[in-house]
């Protein structure tokens, strides 16, 4: 896994996430517009039963359900206080090399957390179907 090629990195920047914000349902007389919601580093993720799905790139944070009056920085640190990028203090073009890759490290590590928590998961899921398919063999159905 490459971590630090285009695609790993091109959202760390305001305007490659204001870009995914197409078709947003919050216009310019609303707090949580299209500039503020990429400001607070979330992109636009939408899905045909919810189309104001917003995911933080950084930690992954997945938020829906927005109300016009919804301040996107407040949200997001509200729901994902450990997130590095919504705590910076500097513009990402104004971080040092150094900065930028210790970022880089705290965004795989939320990155690594969700695809083990998935994992689990899917085990999970596949586990308790398979326990019951052993409990109707041992009790003799078919």
């Amino acid at each position: 896994m490459e971590h630090f090629n285009e695609g790993n990195i091109k959202m760390f920047f305001y305007e490659n996430r204001l870009k995914t914000f197409e078709g947003w349902p919050f216009d310019a007389d609303c707090a949580c517009t299209p500039q503020n919601m990429a400001k607070a580093g979330f992109i636009h993720t939408p899905s045909e039963n919810s189309p104001d799905i917003a995911m933080c790139f950084f930690c992954l944070k997945e938020l829906e359900g927005w109300e016009p009056e919804d301040d996107p920085e407040k949200e997001h640190k509200s729901h994902s206080p450990s997130c590095h990028f919504i705590t910076l203090k500097k513009k990402v073009e104004e971080l040092t090399v150094e900065e930028f890759v210790k970022l880089q490290k705290e965004r795989q590590k939320f990155i690594t957390n969700k695809a083990c928590k998935e994992a689990i998961t899917k085990f999970e899921e596949a586990a308790k179907l398979r326990r019951g398919e052993i409990i109707k063999t041992g009790m003799g159905e078919e």
